[in-house]
């Protein structure tokens, strides 16, 4: 059975794909911050099927831990076969347009952490040559939006990261999956003013985000019609698109 990392564990939509291969019998190494909801998510998936469940707490934007993180993963998994990278937080674009500390506090968490993360991954990966590393970035990196561009900056900056480690790790039979999720019902979502009908369950976009891992996919969006909603995003002209309230 694969050997999974996933970090940002305690992420809806995270446990929802874990929640899938603990049916396949896999074994994990689950880290995230919030120890409660971690060793709750431990338990869940050993309910379901899973084989070993090692868990790991740490602010991950604590960046001279990592290494050691991943020495407690290995020791317990032995090799990776999957990483799921989904920490992350919604920050308030309000809050950081007023403050500059929260501003790159925010961007830290949402795109330097994955970026120093995936550094150190790909270090590993490259004496292992096999597995897959899969990051969740969003469709807010695809253009910048004045209702959440902090955000989407952080994580256009981990898709392009990501881009460029696909090339270079395919070279090394290591695989690299970007995930970018829409409008997802999970606690950092819930109280904004959504339209209800492009907002999914995190149950209904798990499947797609762990077929497309085992399928070898390069970038999927979920769910899948994100694709073409993105894609008549990007093609507004600017003079137009600066004056949309988006």
């Amino acid at each position: 059975m694969k050997k999974i990392l996933i970090i940002g564990a305690t992420s809806t939509i995270a446990h929802a794909c874990a929640r899938l291969w603990a049916a396949q019998g896999c074994d994990f190494f689950l880290v995230a911050r919030n120890t409660d909801k971690l060793l709750g998510n431990a338990a869940d998936l050993r309910a379901r099927g899973a084989g070993h469940v090692g868990t790991y707490q740490m602010d991950l934007t604590h960046f001279s831990e990592h290494p050691a993180m991943l020495a407690g993963c290995l020791a317990v998994l032995e090799q990776i076969d999957i990483v799921l990278l989904a920490h992350g937080t919604l920050p308030d674009q309000k809050a950081c347009e007023q403050n500059a500390g929260l501003a790159v506090q925010e961007f830290v968490t949402n795109g330097a952490s994955v970026i120093a993360l995936l550094t150190l991954l790909a270090k590993h990966f490259e004496v292992q040559r096999c597995g897959t590393l899969a990051v969740i970035s969003s469709v807010a990196g695809d253009r910048g939006r004045p209702s959440n561009y902090l955000y989407g900056s952080a994580k256009a900056a981990v898709s392009t990261f990501c881009e460029g480690l696909q090339a270079r790790m395919f070279k090394l039979g290591v695989h690299v999956v970007t995930i970018k999720p829409g409008f997802i019902d999970t606690p950092m979502t819930r109280g904004l003013p959504l339209p209800a009908w492009l907002v999914a369950q995190p149950e209904d976009v798990a499947p797609r985000i762990v077929n497309g891992i085992a399928r070898r996919s390069t970038s999927l969006y979920a769910p899948g019609f994100w694709a073409w909603i993105m894609w008549v995003i990007r093609s507004i002209p600017q003079p137009l698109f600066k004056r949309l309230n988006l």
